[in-house]
C-alpha cells in the first residue's frame, strides 16, 4: 500500500484547490462564533431533472391551470392563500408553512434559456447563468477564506463535490458518516505513522490534522442517533442525506455549509404517479427535518432550487417537457413564512414565455444572494457579474 492508493481508498473524498488534502483544524472550537452563539447554517438542496413547479405550487386560483392539464392538474391541492397550494404529497411541509417558516417563491429561476439538464445545472452550481468558464461554485464562494475553522465546516453528502462547492474554499463530500474513515483501525495506525513520518512537508503537514478529521466525524456516526420530537425520515437517499447533516448540526461539529440533491425529477411520461412518490420522499424528508430540529432551526435556512421549470401545458404521454420558471421553497428560523412570494406572470397564451412556459418573475440569484447575506453575514456579492441582486425580503437581517 502506499500512499496514493491510501488516498484513493480511504473514503476520504476531500476537495479544495487542486483536489488537494483539506487542510483542517479542530471542529469543536468552531461550532460557535466569538459571542458563544451557535453558528447560522445554510444548506442548499438541488432537484435535479427539473421538477414541475406547476404541480408541486399548484396555482388552482387560475382556471388557466386546468385548461393547460386536463388529465395531469392537481384537483385538491392543500391550500395556502386561496391562490396557491401544495401538492398533497407535501402535507408534512404544511407545519412549517402554519408556523411561519416556511416561504415559497414562484416564477423563479435562471435566466439562460437553455433547456439542457446538463448546462443548466452547471449554471445555476456556478452561479453564472450562460457562463461555462466559471472556474468555481457559488456556495464555495460564499465560504469565507483562509484556514477553515472545522474539518466539517462544509459538507456535501454524496460520493463527490457537487460543482456548487467546488473552488479555493475547502470542502468535503461524504456519501455516509459510517464511510468516512480508515478500512479498520490497524490500517489508520500503519498509515498515519507513515504521514508522520514523511520527508515530504505538504503531507506531513496535513497528515495529522486529517486523521483526525476522520475521528471528529467517527465520534459523530459512533453515537447513537435517535431524531427528535418523533421525528422519521424516510428510508431513501434524501432522507438519509439529511439525517446525517442533522446529525452533523447537532454534534456541534462546526458545520456552516451543507448540500443535498435529490434526482428523478425529469417526468416526461406518466408523471402524475411520478411526481406524487417523488414529492411524498422530498416533503417527508424535508418535514421529519424540521420537526427533528426542533428549536434549532432558528440557526438554520434551507434554501431549495432545481435547474428549470417545465412546460405549461401537459403533453401527449401525460406528462410535461423541459420549461423554463419554477418554484424555490426557503425554510428556517429567520424566515418570514406563510407567504407565497414572488411576481405571478399568469398563464395566458400571451403571458408564457416562447408561448409554453411559466415566465421568469425572480432570478435565482436574488434568493441565494439574500439566503447568503442574512444567513451567513457575507454580503459582498458571491455572482459574477450580477452585482445588485433584488431581494424579496424573505428572511430577517
Amino acid at each position: 500500500m502506499n500512499r496514493r492508493l491510501f488516498l484513493k481508498s480511504s473514503a476520504l473524498a476531500m476537495f479544495g484547490v487542486g483536489a488537494s488534502p483539506l487542510w483542517l483544524s479542530k471542529a469543536a472550537a468552531a461550532a460557535t462564533n466569538n459571542n458563544g452563539a451557535r453558528k447560522k447554517v445554510l444548506i442548499a438542496i438541488f432537484q435535479r431533472g427539473a421538477v414541475d413547479g406547476l404541480n408541486m405550487v399548484v396555482p388552482h386560483g387560475e382556471a388557466r391551470y386546468y385548461e393547460l392539464r386536463p388529465t395531469i392538474a392537481i384537483k385538491n391541492p392543500l391550500d395556502l392563500d386561496g391562490m396557491f397550494g401544495l401538492h398533497p404529497s407535501l402535507e408534512p411541509l404544511m407545519t412549517p408553512w402554519k408556523d411561519g417558516k416556511l416561504a415559497i417563491v414562484n416564477a423563479a429561476g435562471s435566466p439562460d434559456p437553455t433547456r439542457s439538464h446538463f448546462d443548466a445545472q452547471d449554471y445555476m452550481e456556478s452561479g453564472t447563468p450562460g457562463v461555462k468558464s466559471t472556474p468555481d461554485g457559488w456556495l464555495n464562494r460564499a465560504l469565507p477564506g483562509g484556514k477553515p475553522p472545522s474539518p466539517v465546516r462544509a459538507v456535501s453528502l454524496g460520493p463527490s463535490l457537487p460543482r456548487t462547492m467546488r473552488g479555493a474554499r475547502e470542502a468535503v463530500a461524504i456519501s455516509n458518516l459510517k464511510d468516512f474513515r480508515i478500512a479498520n483501525a490497524k490500517d489508520s495506525e500503519s498509515f498515519e505513522s507513515m504521514y508522520a513520518s514523511t520527508m515530504d512537508k505538504m503531507l506531513a503537514g496535513t497528515s495529522k490534522d486529517t486523521f483526525d478529521a476522520v475521528r471528529a466525524v467517527q465520534n459523530v456516526e459512533r453515537s447513537v442517533y435517535t431524531p427528535a420530537n418523533n421525528a422519521r425520515y424516510p428510508d431513501t437517499r434524501f432522507g438519509n442525506s439529511m439525517k446525517q447533516i442533522a446529525r452533523l448540526i447537532k454534534a456541534d461539529a462546526g458545520l456552516e455549509v451543507a448540500f443535498a440533491d435529490m434526482g428523478g425529477w425529469d417526468t416526461h411520461v406518466n408523471e402524475v404517479p411520478q411526481l406524487s412518490n417523488l414529492l411524498r420522499d422530498f416533503g417527508g424528508t424535508l418535514g421529519a427535518f424540521y420537526t427533528d430540529m426542533g428549536d434549532r432551526m432558528a440557526d438554520i435556512t434551507i434554501v431549495t432550487m432545481s435547474e428549470f421549470g417545465r412546460t405549461a401545458r401537459e403533453n401527449g404521454t401525460r406528462g410535461t417537457d423541459h420549461g423554463h420558471a419554477n418554484a424555490m421553497l426557503v425554510i428556517g428560523g429567520n424566515v418570514k413564512g406563510g407567504k407565497v412570494y414572488g411576481d405571478w406572470p399568469g398563464l395566458g397564451k400571451d403571458q408564457l414565455y416562447e408561448g409554453r412556459d411559466l415566465a421568469i418573475t425572480t432570478d435565482f440569484r436574488d434568493v441565494l444572494s439574500e439566503a447568503v447575506a442574512k444567513q451567513l453575514g457575507v454580503r459582498n456579492s458571491v455572482f459574477p457579474g450580477y452585482q445588485q441582486p433584488k431581494y424579496r425580503n424573505l428572511l430577517i437581517g
